[in-house]
């Protein structure tokens, strides 16, 4: 770690874009509008944009690095490297991998979150971006139950997410059988046995949730469908409503003030893979507080000069909606905005074409992690010792 000075650029500060310069000191941002002093690295920022790092609450296209094809396996730990690797390329330098316990065997199952679990605390330290835990807890895999619990008590959960993806129509079952390695008869086996013990669901529900609150776990709830779906796991502290899927549950929780998540490649794309809610109309209306990358990692900051483009909002806004908020939903108050004494998460932008930012270069909690273009190198040269003639 060494201290950094970024010279110029537009910089995001307290809503607006300024000129301005800013240096690092260890971990945090040190002063803005500052002179370059002893910064033992400078970066020239001139004509880029100089913007907080980019927050992704919910984002699994790691499960791509790890099964590229169905029943095509990679090691963990080699998978992660890879998705951090992605991440931080697309200005990520905080990334919560949701991980599915489901009921179903394969890539979703209780051995994978296990070890998806494992191998994230071991790698973390090697890792460019803060890299984080995302549970998203079938709410019918009740055999989970006691194990999450302990997780959740010994703070090895970040974010837990209720999902109920039980209700498998018979177009996609073919595709869950993909990924489970299993035949079309099997996995219909196995949901009617999944789908005979729903009368136990709501109260594991309300189990899992009281741990989650005693450990000071923040929740989701996933696929929210209905206001009253929305309004029973407010009721149990899940403040944060992942996809609703229609309008007016999204307004239950924006009136509610809860934080409501949909995903940016909805946005880049122009609507939802499945039908459901577009984002941007979303966006325009107020009912959406927090992008994630969900499935593709490029999609938040590809999102956010889309929404600048078609006039849905001003960058300086969207991009709200992949930094600040996120890390306010997350409880993560160091993060999110550049400012004198928050972690140093700074990500450098050239935005000269149109919808296609790059980044240039990428400082995660004071290090200099990737760097796309030297020519922002500035090599300052050590003044020469003048020698007397003899």
């Amino acid at each position: 770690m060494t201290d950094i000075f970024i010279e110029g650029g537009r910089a995001l500060i307290d809503g607006s874009l300024v000129e301005t310069s800013l240096r690092t000191t260890g971990r945090d941002i040190a002063a803005l509008d500052a002179e370059q002093g002893r910064a033992a690295l400078h970066l020239d920022a001139n004509g880029l944009l100089v913007l907080p790092g980019i927050v992704d609450l919910h984002g699994d296209a790691f499960e791509r690095q790890m099964m590229p094809r169905p029943g095509v396996d990679f090691p963990t730990d080699i998978a992660l490297i890879d998705s951090d690797r992605q991440a931080i390329a697309n200005g990520i330098t905080t990334v919560f991998h949701s991980t599915t316990w489901s009921w179903e065997p394969g890539l979703r199952s209780a051995d994978n979150a296990r070890k998806l679990l494992d191998t994230i605390e071991a790698l973390r330290p090697q890792l460019a971006a803060d890299t984080r835990f995302h549970l998203r807890h079938e709410t019918h895999n009740l055999d989970a139950e006691a194990e999450i619990t302990q997780w959740l008590a010994e703070g090895r959960i970040d974010l837990f997410a209720f999902n109920d993806h039980s209700n498998v129509k018979p177009k996609k079952r073919n595709q869950l059988a993909e990924r489970a390695g299993l035949s079309v008869e099997a996995i219909n086996e196995m949901l009617d046995q999944v789908v005979a013990r729903r009368p136990d669901v709501p109260a594991s529900i309300a189990r899992l949730a009281a741990a989650a609150r005693a450990a000071g776990i923040r929740m989701l709830s996933h696929d929210d469908n209905s206001p009253v779906m929305r309004q029973e796991y407010r009721a149990l502290g899940a403040a944060i409503a992942e996809f609703p899927i229609n309008e007016e549950t999204a307004r239950d929780a924006a009136a509610a003030g809860d934080f409501i998540v949909f995903g940016a490649p909805n946005v880049v794309r122009g609507g939802s893979h499945t039908g459901w809610t577009k984002a941007s109309e979303m966006i325009a209306k107020g009912l959406c507080s927090v992008l994630a990358s969900d499935y593709y990692y490029p999609a938040q900051l590809l999102a956010a000069f889309r929404l600048a483009a078609d006039g849905i909002l001003p960058l300086t806004s969207a991009w709200d909606l992949i930094s600040s908020a996120p890390a306010r939903a997350a409880g993560l108050d160091d993060r999110g905005v550049l400012a004198a004494g928050r972690r140093a998460d700074i990500i450098i932008i050239d935005d000269k074409v149109p919808l296609r930012p790059r980044v240039v270069a990428a400082i995660s909690a004071g290090r200099l992690v990737h760097l796309a273009d030297a020519s922002c190198l500035v090599h300052s040269r050590a003044p020469r010792k003048t020698v007397a003639a003899a």
